[in-house]
């Protein structure tokens, strides 16, 4: 029997989700996938595959799902405007296009980008918990821009692994590491300063972003130095990072295909 092949793009807030993968008795990301595509399908047989996980309270602008299909979907703008106007609110469907039985969304090489999301200095507007991370503490913002670049480059990671065990492969790629200023987000409750921090690579390990910015954050207050971070990361550290940045500060923002 013939099958189709769909590459579908996201969008979520993850802060009532138990991230993405089904779990028993929570709610997550792709059980409420798969319930919204069960009734519009009108129950014919799917599978659906995300590109990775993401945490509870994880966010996502782009994220991906293959969608697998006994029969072709006739129009994909029907579908999509469908798909969505059953999904929950705090998740969007953004495009749809079909790919070949070759493509793999687990498989296929990608580069993903991450950002976190923080201020600091001064308790937020409840409003602001779902996306933004509040350091009540001073930071300092220039020495934690020195060492998000620490990261840039091939190092090795299993510091920065939750969990690590012997068998890992920690020699891994950041391509791009930068705290800058956040201009993406705003809203009139914001604070009047917020930071982000980006990162880009082809893989990441369990909370391995979050334990760099809980790294970064530990910088800025004074609790390790630049020096601290340089010899985390390499091969016969022995070091462990241990302060994990909370999870709703994190958002997947782009995911891209080769």
């Amino acid at each position: 029997m013939k099958s189709f092949f769909y590459l579908i793009n996201i969008q979520y807030l993850g802060y009532r989700f138990h991230g993405w993968q089904k779990q028993p008795d929570v709610k997550t990301l792709h059980l409420m996938v798969d319930r919204t595509l069960n009734f519009i399908l009108e129950g014919k047989p799917f599978k659906s595959l995300g590109s990775g996980r993401t945490d509870a309270m994880v966010s996502a602008e782009c994220a991906a799902f293959e969608l697998f299909l006994e029969e072709p979907i006739e129009d994909l703008i029907v579908f999509l405007k469908l798909f969505n106007h059953n999904l929950p609110q705090d998740i969007r469907a953004v495009n749809i296009q079909e790919v070949d039985k070759k493509f793999n969304i687990i498989k296929h090489s990608k580069i993903k980008e991450y950002i976190y999301l923080f201020t600091y200095g001064e308790k937020c507007h409840p409003f602001c918990a779902p996306i933004m991370t509040t350091i009540l503490e001073n930071l300092d913002i220039e020495l934690m821009k020195q060492g998000a670049k620490l990261f840039e480059g091939e190092h090795y990671f299993k510091a920065y692994c939750f969990r690590a065990t012997d068998n890992g492969i920690y020699n891994r790629e950041i391509l791009t590491c930068e705290l800058v200023e956040n201009t993406i987000y705003t809203a009139n409750y914001f604070p009047k300063k917020s930071y982000i921090l980006r990162v880009r690579g082809k893989g990441f390990m369990r909370n391995q972003i979050r334990l760099m910015m809980g790294t970064l954050i530990d910088l800025g207050k004074g609790n390790v130095s630049l020096e601290d971070i340089k010899n985390s990361l390499l091969p016969e550290n022995s070091i462990k990072m241990n302060y994990i940045a909370p999870a709703s500060g994190l958002i997947l923002n782009n995911i891209e295909f080769d």
